[in-house]
């Protein structure tokens, strides 16, 4: 199923759909058996999707718990959480043979990966994240991921998130040092705010292409931080563009798409995409997914276009 041409974009020097796919869900606690998962990345490509968005620190760390504890309900056993690959490497190793295993065009794909964070788990068997951004780890960790991805160069590598342990302007050189090295030719920011993109607009100028933040109904971009890609003709790549499903969500804020989803005999899902969509021309979302059907039923959104009238109906 091909987008239509108002629903594309060039993207990092790639023309490309804009409705990739984040591969979060596929690597880490709840995540799919192996197979699923490499099915479900390739079932994205043979639907249209043309960006893949995956970060150094999507694995899942091993949980030891101490002989008295108890394990909570809620921790993923191995049965339910992709078997006991416990390895850092694993979300950025999943895409690379996914992709080398796939039968399509491989430089049409924009992979795009993400550095800075990685994964905690404490005594309890709880999961968690740590930020990292000290200048010696973006530099390390950026190397590591284009290895285990496979690539001398990233169209497009991100800054997981601002390390408040680190100036902003350091961790922003850090990623100019990259691109100076020819490790990566553009950089995106993620989990900011409008003063971060202001800073990174600085240090890195035109290099600088694209924000990462959340996104959705029940998150509505509170900082305003599309306004302000939109004013430096940056792209907005919204992360959680369905919600989310490590957080709880506020299904209230779903209503009004679910009742526009029954009328056109959709997923309430693709009506939210298509409306994000609508939202700015250089917005790209990456929603999850941990099937098949997931993802083919979230591209089919780039084919749907919401009348004036249910636009209007939605916030």
């Amino acid at each position: 199923m091909a987008a239509s041409s108002m629903q594309r974009m060039n993207f990092a020097g790639v023309d490309i759909p804009r409705l990739g796919m984040g591969c979060m869900a596929l690597s880490i606690e709840g995540r799919p058996e192996r197979d699923t998962a490499i099915t479900t990345i390739h079932s994205a490509l043979d639907a249209g999707v043309r960006y893949l968005d995956t970060a150094w620190s999507y694995y899942l760390p091993e949980y030891r718990p101490a002989r008295s504890a108890q394990t909570p309900s809620r921790l993923q056993s191995p049965a339910t959480s992709g078997g006991n690959d416990y390895r850092s490497d694993y979300g950025e190793r999943l895409v690379h043979d996914a992709l080398s295993t796939w039968r399509g065009a491989r430089d049409e794909v924009l992979v795009a990966s993400k550095i800075g964070w990685s994964r905690t788990v404490d005594a309890r068997g709880r999961y968690g994240w740590k930020a990292d951004a000290r200048p010696e780890t973006i530099i390390s960790q950026a190397k590591e991921s284009a290895h285990r991805l496979g690539v001398d160069s990233f169209g497009l590598l991100y800054s997981h998130c601002n390390d408040p342990q680190v100036p902003y302007d350091e961790q922003m050189e850090a990623f100019r040092h990259l691109v100076d090295e020819g490790v990566a030719r553009a950089i995106g920011i993620s989990r900011v705010d409008n003063a971060n993109i202001d800073v990174a607009l600085r240090v890195l100028g035109k290099v600088l292409i694209a924000v990462q933040n959340q996104f959705s109904p029940s998150y509505p971009d509170p900082l305003h931080t599309m306004e302000h890609c939109e004013k430096h003709d940056l792209a907005f790549v919204c992360w959680s563009p369905l919600g989310g499903f490590l957080d709880p969500v506020d299904a209230q804020a779903y209503e009004a798409f679910k009742a526009i989803a029954a009328e056109r005999g959709v997923s309430y899902q693709r009506v939210v995409l298509a409306w994000e969509l609508s939202k700015y021309d250089r917005l790209i979302t990456i929603p999850s997914a941990r099937n098949p059907h997931e993802i083919r039923d979230s591209f089919a959104a780039t084919q749907l276009t919401l009348s004036d009238e249910e636009l209007r109906r939605l916030p």
